[in-house]
């Protein structure tokens, strides 16, 4: 990992990771990489576009609490408006999502 670009403190906590329980997951129409999620942030629902269709089935995720990073600017994908973003490793050419091993409230900070 040497020679990657580095940021300093300030700016990793500019980022808002935030801890998210998924309430529902549906594909989204003429997309296979792509799931509409609806998250609990704890204070409010939001609306989470993923590129993790084809590693993940809807029922597969319902339930889930992931890490979602809250304050990106929306973005239309597939018609979509995402309002974050699902934190995920990608490994041989799949996005295999962050999760918790122990229950954390929907909204608690990732850091």
């Amino acid at each position: 990992m040497t020679g990657e670009n580095e940021i300093t403190i300030e700016q990793f906590l500019d980022v808002h990771l935030r801890a998210a329980k998924v309430i529902s997951a549906e594909r989204i129409k003429d997309s296979r990489k792509l799931l509409k999620l609806v998250v609990d942030l704890g204070t409010e629902e939001r609306t989470v576009v993923a590129g993790i269709a084809e590693t993940y089935t809807p029922d597969e995720i319902q339930g889930k609490t992931i890490i979602v990073c809250t304050n990106l600017k929306p973005a239309k994908l597939m018609g979509v408006e995402s309002r974050g973003m699902v934190l995920a490793a990608v490994v041989d050419d799949q996005a295999i999502m962050a999760v918790f091993d122990r229950e954390v409230p929907p909204g608690a900070a990732v850091r």
